[in-house]
């Protein structure tokens, strides 16, 4: 039996001087996603092929909460999920051999999905990305969410990446 490891082509480690983070123009170069639905601030703790966690800070001015909901804003849970698949997204990219402009990491699966605690303004959420398989260009992933340390969702979800000029 092959580890998740085995099966997949990760990228040499960075150099021992070199981060193991993405800020957000490394954020920008490694995913697709643009303001207003670019919903990470950064990637840190990066482990190629294994884990990594991103970085979100919620605030007020962000367009969902003037919906959800007046009076009492709370982020919605599936914009949650969409920060973890995009810090696995970003995960991917970065662990990938030879991760082009040309390729894209497309959500596909979102498996035992649980809200804990309501997310607001002023919060930072801190989303814990594990690599769980990796068979050829399909990843699956466990994901955390915090809020100062408590758990506020959880889920399983795969990705596929795809090359965009096919």
């Amino acid at each position: 039996m092959t580890t998740p490891l085995q099966e997949m082509k990760v990228a040499p480690a960075p150099p021992a001087d070199q981060p193991k983070s993405a800020d957000i123009n490394q954020l920008l170069a490694l995913l697709p996603h643009r303001y207003p639905f670019l919903l990470i601030d950064r990637l840190e703790d990066i482990r190629p092929g294994v884990s990594a966690v991103g970085i979100k800070a919620v605030t007020f001015n962000e367009p969902h909460f003037q919906g959800h909901f007046p009076g009492h804003p709370v982020m919605p849970g599936v914009l949650i999920i969409e920060a973890m698949a995009q810090t696995a997204a970003a995960l991917t990219m970065y662990s990938i051999e030879g991760g082009r402009s040309d390729e894209v990491v497309y959500f596909m699966t979102i498996d035992r999905a649980r809200f804990r605690r309501p997310v607001v303004p002023g919060d930072t959420l801190r989303i814990e990305a594990k690599v769980a398989r990796n068979r050829g260009n399909v990843w699956r992933f466990s994901g955390e969410a915090f809020v100062n340390g408590r758990l506020v969702a959880e889920a399983e979800y795969s990705a596929m990446v795809v090359h965009t000029s096919e």
